[in-house]
């Protein structure tokens, strides 16, 4: 029996199968996963109802189940016309914010602008994306995998 919240097969296995710098996208249910990826990332499919599970629910599990370096988020890119809609950060970088420091996590929040973030999905690092029912606005997530020595 495994001693982790995490539970699903196809996501343990290739968080088990990644080394350091290793990217792991969770995107939210209106992201782009089936062209959005990196060239070998695998994608695994969690859209249950509107809204669930949600971006942040996912983010908890892997925080607890593998070293986590870094965490970017999709920036807001101001001209983007969907930004109208988020005068400042969005609502849930704060549920992220909390979730790193509950993990004691030394991770800050990095926002990469829209396009800059699709890019840096797309690099050969990217192995997995878990695609979310999540509908909060900008709550992507792409995280890099750390190293369970330091």
């Amino acid at each position: 029996m495994l001693n982790t919240n995490l539970l699903h097969p196809d996501i343990l296995r290739v968080l088990a199968q990644a080394g350091h710098h290793s990217k792991v996208l969770i995107a939210d249910g209106n992201y782009p996963a089936a062209n959005k990826r990196g060239p070998r990332a695998e994608l695994v499919s969690l859209q249950l109802l509107p809204g669930v599970p949600t971006v942040a629910q996912v983010f908890e599990a892997i925080l607890g189940t593998v070293q986590i370096d870094e965490v970017f988020t999709m920036g807001v890119d101001r001209s983007d016309p969907y930004a109208a809609a988020t005068p400042g950060d969005p609502l849930v970088w704060a549920e992220y914010r909390r979730l790193i420091a509950a993990a004691h996590s030394q991770c800050l929040l990095e926002p990469i602008v829209k396009w800059d973030f699709y890019k840096a999905v797309e690099s050969a690092d990217h192995v997995l994306t878990i695609q979310t029912a999540d509908q909060a606005p900008w709550a992507n997530l792409l995280l890099s995998v750390g190293c369970r020595t330091f």
